[in-house]
């Protein structure tokens, strides 16, 4: 699941984003309103974790414009505001949890996975491009009906270029996805993990275009 997490202190976010990239999160950082909301032009954030106490703005106006823009986006908000009333305003206004700093990193998950359901639960898991089939909820890849067991860098290849059926996905976009998952990433990995992924699917489903990167379906 793709995370903006909105957070002025370096060290807490910083912490914060290993530790959710940790948890399988891919994870965007914005410490300003201004940046947040660039971020949120992009319509592959699912999922918002949001500081009010910001240095060019109030967090409020963030969450204001993610109801009226984009309503379904769920937000937790993880603030140091943690009065009743501040939780009561955030909550009326939209917002699908309120978790007051300081914090236990258990109960944020805890509360992102409620969130991370809800969005799941309204979208098909089911990515499929010709015969080759993936569940992103499973965690499972079939050909033909028939399984096919991936690592995990492999898995989340396939599951960049299947999101992305028929544009091209450079070898940096690649490897930004894999970054962002928490994958260690070398200056052949992807090469070598599209090599893998051929092997084990027909020829031509993955087509290289030379100097511009990879697609899977038609273009």
């Amino acid at each position: 699941m793709h995370l903006l997490l909105v957070e002025d202190d370096h060290l807490v976010a910083e912490g914060l984003c290993r530790s959710l990239r940790q948890q399988g999160y891919s994870v965007e950082h914005s410490s300003t309103v201004k940046s947040a909301m660039q971020w949120l032009q992009n319509d592959e954030i699912e999922l918002v974790v949001l500081d009010l106490g910001l240095p060019d703005g109030d967090g409020i106006d963030i969450l204001k414009h993610i109801k009226k823009h984009r309503k379904n986006l769920p937000v937790v908000i993880l603030t140091a505001r943690g009065s009743i009333d501040d939780k009561v305003m955030g909550l009326d206004l939209g917002a699908d949890d309120y978790l007051a700093k300081p914090f236990d990193p258990a109960e944020l998950f805890a509360r992102l996975r409620v969130a991370s359901r809800r969005v799941t639960q309204a979208q098909t898991s089911t990515l499929k491009v010709g015969d080759v089939e993936m569940d992103t909820a499973a965690f499972t890849v079939s050909f033909q009906g028939e399984p096919v067991n991936l690592p995990r860098k492999e898995f989340m290849l396939l599951k960049a270029l299947l999101e992305n059926q028929g544009r091209v996905q450079s070898k940096q976009q690649l490897e930004n996805k894999l970054y962002e998952w928490g994958e260690e990433v070398g200056s052949n990995t992807i090469e070598v993990h599209i090599h893998h992924l051929r092997k084990k699917f027909p020829k031509e489903f993955i087509k290289t275009l030379r100097g511009i990167g990879y697609v899977v379906g038609k273009r």
